[in-house]
Order: C-alpha cells, then structure tokens, then sequence
C-alpha cells in the first residue's frame, strides 16, 4: 500500500547574539531531516522535518524586545507564517531575560516556540527535535491514529481511548438527579456551554461539526449500589465497578441510537440524600480529587455531592444551585482526554503556555489535524478495499454511475490528500482527507447496492418457493393426470364402426 510521507515546514529563527559558532552553512540555509516514523506499521510512514535557518527580521527583534515571554508569543503571533502544522522556533541569547530561570524552552499557545541557546549546534538540534514531538506529532499519536491496523501489543496503553476521526461530533450534557423529593437541582447549562464550551468547539470546528444538546433525567440511578464507610461516613464507588455504572445510565439517556455522528455523554450525577455523600476512589483506593471519571470514547461522569442540611427539620426538596465552574473545568479536561490532547510529559526545562479559555493551542489543533487526516486516509482505503471485495461476491450486481464516480473521487481524493501532506499542505491535506471519507461512504452506503446485499441467491429461493409451491402443487397434479389419459388413450384401441 501507499507510503505516507509528513512533511513539516520549520523555521529557526536566530535573534542577535543567539547563533551558534559551529554552523556547517552561512545564514540563512536550508536542511531536510526524514525519519522513519515506525517501522511496523503498514502503510510505512516517514515524517521529513524541512527546516530553514535564518536571523531574526527587524520586526521580529521588536517583537523579541518585552519584558515577558508570554508578551513576545503575542508580538511574534502576526509576523509568523500561518500555515497549519508549520512551526517557528525562536532562539533567544543565553543570557536572556525573556525565559524564567530554569526555563529553557517556552512553548506559545500558537505555532511558534522561545528556545535558549548554548551548547552548540547539537544541544541546539536536540532541543528543536524534542518541541517538534511536543508540538507536532509523535510515532504514538500516528500510530494511535492506525490503532485499527496495527496489533494489539503494539499500542501505548492510550491509542484507543480517544475518539475515531468523524465528519461531526454530538455532544450531550445530562444532569441526572435520582431523588427530585430531597433536591430540586439548578443548573444554567446554556450559560456555561456558551461561556466555557462554545470557545473551544469553535477552534475544533475546522476538525468537524458539533451539535451541543442539554437535558435533565430525574430518577435515573447508577447501576452500581455505593459501598458505605464507617470511618468517613460516606458512600464511595471502587474504580472497578466503574464500568457498570454506565449502562443502566445508558439506557435511559437515548441519544445515541438516532444518531449519525458518535454522542460525547457529560454527565453530572447528584447522589440521592441516601447514599450521600459520594466518592470515587481510584485503583488504589485513593480518593479521586474531581470526584469524576471517564470511559473512553463513550464520555465521562461527574458526582456532585450536596451538603447536607445543618438542621434535620429542614423543608425537602433542598433548592441546589450547581457551581458550573467546577464542573465544566472537569468536563473540558475529559473532553481533552476523548480527543486524544492530553499533554505528554514534558522535560523539566520546558514551559507550556496555557491555551486559555480557547481550550487548546494552535499547534494542538494541528497535533490533531495530523492524526485525524492519517486516520482519514487509512479508513477511506479499508471501506473501498470492502467494498470491491463485497463486490467481487455478488454476481449479478449492477454499479451504476454515479457509484462509480464516487469511487473514483473517493480515490482522488485521498491521492490528493497524500501528496498535500507531502507537501506540507496540512490544511489542504485534511480539506480533501474529509472529501475522500464522505465519497468512499456514499459509495459504500450507496441505495442501489444496499438492496442487493442483504438479497443474495439462497435468500430468493427461500421466499419464491413458499409462495410458488401452493400454486404449482394443482397444476403439476394437472399435468400428471393429462399424461396419465394420454398414455390410457393409445392403449385403448381405436373403435371401429
């Protein structure tokens, strides 16, 4: 099969007093790096790194002269190339101010990275190439993508957890109050999702559609009863019986079964006044700090616990207002863990800007652009390879026209999006990625086809005979007895007068 081939476009940006003696070329210069990303995987895949060396602009040393390096990610953010998934690292004398002490690279919430200099040229090119795996992609965020292609040993312990590459995305917040006599629960869903959620599916929205919906469950208990604890007084769920949790949630949720896209469930539990309050404890028995927990590729869940009344004569149902804050920094961090953004540990002199209430930064939406289009591109060659061998099955199958060109767009496509990725050209490559899924699925999924799968041969005789045997049951019994006088007549002979 094809050879993906990832191309980078990198810029080293030296300021004043930050150029290395031992060069191998005059500024500026260009270099290409390949390397082989992992070898057993099929389709090979080398990434190539395509760098160029040169000093810093008469803005860009502007932008370089402030007090802060958070201040100098925001100057140097217009004056960059804004193409996605390039990169332009800025090297800053050794003796700069701009980097906290200890700090050796500082990483913005853009494409672009503040890097010490000293130690030459190689102390240099191994910084660079510990940011590209911070802020690009990695042979586990590749391989994550494949996780489907490659065998199960081989896989870091996160590449299914995140969710598969879609057109689209269903998000769905549920608060689920089980005991509505003892709590009458108020939460402003609305107000949080535009406040906390919305800014981040904006940025994601170049990744897919999302559609936000919100209700309350009354009623809907867990399906695990709560161990209670004598030394703490509280209730707390094990983190093994974690996964039975969720089906009898599931059931009553119902989101799921009309939906195109796979459904992101948020759920916010509020125990019942019997089993309050209610922990989470994690594998070690520790308990866990958000009091919430999440499946991978399904959502997450969060148990808010009530206080309960100072006084027990206390009018029922207790009006709760939920602190939205709290629950939609747990709901956002687990909806960064579903896509597969959770950072990776750093080296100690490395300090990560904090995306703000974007969500993520720049290079992290590239990091997913990159797997999301490789995950594309693989998925569109297995549903075309099914759909020639299902083909190849049916005889007397008639592939009409358009079937066939959505075929053969499915495939250009997806050649397109190979050699953009070649080329650099993220941006484009994901652009025609999504074009090559939606073709290959239209085609797969086409009416003209469906009807003759599920009616193959042994399937026509089965329903034919039931209704023809009746039928033909007097006819033959006719046929019989007609040659049954034939014969009887040219025995008889002929009466002769």
């Amino acid at each position: 099969s094809a050879q993906f081939q990832l191309a980078v476009p990198v810029a080293v940006v030296f300021a004043p007093g930050s150029v290395p003696g031992d060069l191998p070329r005059p500024l500026p210069f260009r270099d290409v790096q390949e390397m082989e990303i992992s070898v057993n995987l099929r389709p090979s895949i080398t990434s190539r790194y395509e760098t160029v060396y040169r000093r810093t602009t008469a803005q860009e040393e502007a932008a370089l002269d402030v007090a802060t390096a958070r201040e100098a990610d925001a100057a140097l953010h217009p004056l960059q190339d804004a193409l996605l998934g390039s990169l332009t690292m800025y090297v800053v004398p050794e003796t700069s101010s701009l980097l906290p002490q200890g700090i050796n690279v500082y990483v913005g919430k853009h494409r672009s990275a503040l890097v010490r200099a000293g130690g030459g040229l190689a102390a240099l090119r191994t910084r660079l190439q510990q940011l590209t795996q911070v802020m690009s992609f990695t042979a586990s965020s590749i391989s994550a993508a494949l996780s489907d292609r490659v065998p199960n040993g081989q896989l870091g312990p996160d590449a299914r957890r995140h969710l598969k590459s879609s057109l689209g995305y269903e998000i769905t917040f549920s608060l689920l109050n089980p005991d509505p006599k003892s709590h009458a629960v108020d939460w402003d869903i609305e107000d949080a999702v535009n406040r906390y959620v919305q800014p981040v599916l904006d940025k994601l929205s170049l990744v897919a559609n999302f559609s936000v919906d919100s209700q309350i469950l009354y009623y809907a208990v867990l399906g695990v009863t709560p161990r209670f604890d004598k030394e703490s007084s509280s209730f707390l769920l094990s983190a093994h019986s974690l996964p039975h949790v969720i089906n009898p949630v599931e059931a009553r949720l119902g989101s799921s079964a009309a939906s195109l896209y796979p459904v992101l469930n948020f759920l916010l539990y509020v125990p019942e006044r019997s089993h309050s309050p209610l922990y989470i404890q994690d594998k070690d028995g520790a308990p866990v700090s958000t009091n919430a927990f999440h499946s991978p590729r399904w959502g997450g869940i969060m148990v808010y616990n009530v206080e309960a009344p100072a006084s027990p004569q206390v009018s029922l149902p207790l009006h709760v207002d939920v602190d939205m804050v709290r629950v939609m920094e747990v709901f956002l961090a687990q909806l960064r863990l579903l896509f597969g953004l959770s950072r990776e540990e750093l080296p100690p002199d490395f300090l990560l800007e904090s995306p703000g209430n974007e969500g993520l930064a720049d290079w992290e939406l590239d990091r997913l652009l990159w797997a999301h289009t490789v995950e594309n591109i693989a998925t569109v060659s297995t549903t075309l390879t099914s759909l020639a061998q299902l083909l190849d099955k049916i005889g007397n199958i008639v592939i009409k026209d358009d079937v066939a060109s959505e075929v053969y767009q499915a495939v250009a496509s997806a050649q397109s999006a190979m050699a953009e990725l070649a080329a650099g050209h993220l941006h484009l490559a994901f652009q025609a990625s999504k074009e090559a899924v939606t073709s290959s699925e239209r085609a797969f999924f086409d009416p003209s086809l469906l009807h003759l799968l599920y009616f193959p041969d042994d399937q026509k005789f089965a329903i034919y005979i039931p209704l023809f045997l009746p039928m033909a049951v007097p006819i033959l019994l006719s046929l019989a007895k007609i040659v049954r006088e034939a014969r009887q007549r040219k025995k008889e002979p002929t009466k002769m007068d």
